[in-house]
């Protein structure tokens, strides 16, 4: 009965997690057309992305420290209206306002980055609240749609520019503000189930041992978001300048796929569960293999697999360090939620940033002149596969901290 009670609040939060993939993949895609529009440099459109990330990292530590001022439930059904406000502005304000077109863009990336953020504090702790049979499998299933999201709009927006031309790019952010729209109707006609906004160790029990098993948590969900992010925001400059592949070719069989199989991993977990420990070690062993083989080994196919098969190792990454904190951390709330969203944005800001300093840095090495030379490969590509070996260490210290975290839980079971 409590499960039908809350259906639509449920259906809710799958809406808003799968639109709020367009905050993050539409955005790059029309990088190049801004800057041919608007004569927006390259460095100024990178300070976009940065500032998505900063301000999601803000609201992640905001609800960390400050969630019992917040009415959750309010917030929660606000959120997708922000959304779609700050996709608006993202639109409007360079269409009517040209001389004023990067002003419009930051301000509109800020608004829509608060929800973006607001969305990875709340709707995970929301799905966790409702009452079910496999609380688990609701959480992978609410993260797989993030993945399917990102693949329906990168198809999707292709398809408009390719049809409705690049000049007309406004209309697009524009269709996709009502998306968000439908999710704010859906809120509004639901029950919030009822969930602790105290701070991350205001559960009683043990204060050392909850902040140790918070610890291992937040280092967990860290690592597992630097792997999947690493190669997530670099497959398809990888894949066009380390192994030659056209751009849009790359895109849709790197990219696309790359997103496909990390919402099928998420959704054969949400059908068939598994013990979530050894789901996490496997995917941090095999997303290892798969950075190695791609920084390593010199066989294109060998390597585009590698890169797409990541996405189904780092799938279960995030939500699954999200379950095994629900699993031995009990009484968590709102702000549990939160430290964990911030661990895993430092993660997606860190490892991207990382990767691309060990691109420059190798490229410009005298010692990659002369194996330049000896390999026949560019100073770039050979940058791009070093970042791939030296990011390898993302998932191997990964599974170093979970065979910690592991024989910790197993010492100081949950009570």
């Amino acid at each position: 009965m409590l499960t039908q009670k809350y259906k639509r609040t449920k259906l809710a939060c799958y809406t808003a997690y799968f639109t709020m993939s367009s905050i993050f993949c539409v955005p790059p895609i029309l990088f190049v057309t801004l800057r041919e529009m608007y004569s927006i440099s390259y460095t100024l459109l990178g300070t976009l992305v940065l500032t998505n990330f900063c301000t999601q990292l803000a609201i992640d530590l905001i609800f960390t420290a400050f969630s019992k001022y917040f009415n959750v439930a309010k917030v929660l059904r606000a959120m997708p209206l922000i959304t779609a406000a700050g996709m608006l502005v993202y639109a409007v304000v360079p269409a009517v306002l040209p001389q004023f077109a990067y002003g419009g863009l930051l301000i509109g990336t800020v608004i829509f980055s608060v929800s973006a953020g607001l969305s990875e504090v709340l709707l995970s702790p929301t799905i966790a609240a409702i009452p079910s049979k496999t609380p688990d499998k609701d959480m992978s299933r609410l993260h797989s749609l993030y993945a399917f999201g990102v693949c329906t709009m990168v198809v999707f927006s292709t398809l408009f520019l390719k049809i409705f031309g690049r000049e007309n790019w406004m209309y697009l952010m524009g269709f996709l503000a009502l998306l968000p729209v439908i999710s704010a109707v859906l809120f509004m006609t639901s029950p919030i189930p009822n969930m602790d906004a105290g701070s991350a160790g205001s559960a009683s029990g043990n204060p050392k041992g909850r902040a140790m098993a918070m610890a291992l948590c937040v280092g967990c969900i860290f690592f597992g978001s630097c792997a999947e992010n690493g190669i997530g925001n670099w497959i398809s400059g990888f894949m066009e300048n380390a192994l030659h592949i056209d751009k849009a070719l790359g895109d849709v069989l790197g990219v696309a796929m790359f997103a496909v199989l990390l919402g099928i991993a998420r959704i054969l977990h949400s059908r068939f569960g598994g013990k979530i420990t050894r789901i996490l070690l496997i995917g941090m062993c095999g997303a290892a293999v798969c950075y190695l083989v791609a920084g390593l080994c010199v066989n294109v196919a060998l390597v585009f697999t590698a890169c797409v098969l990541t996405g189904l190792f780092t799938a279960m990454l995030w939500p699954g360090a999200l379950i095994m904190m629900e699993e031995n951390v009990p009484g968590v709330g709102v702000a549990a939620y939160a430290l964990m969203a911030a661990g895993g944005d430092l993660g997606a800001s860190l490892a991207p940033q990382l990767m691309g300093i060990v691109v420059d840095q190798v490229a410009a090495s005298p010692l990659t002149v002369n194996l330049s030379v000896a390999t026949g490969m560019t100073a770039d590509q050979i940058g791009m596969k070093a970042s791939m070996v030296v990011s390898a260490a993302f998932p191997i210290i990964g599974a170093l901290l979970l065979l910690l975290a592991i024989r910790y839980f197993r010492k100081h079971p949950p009570v």
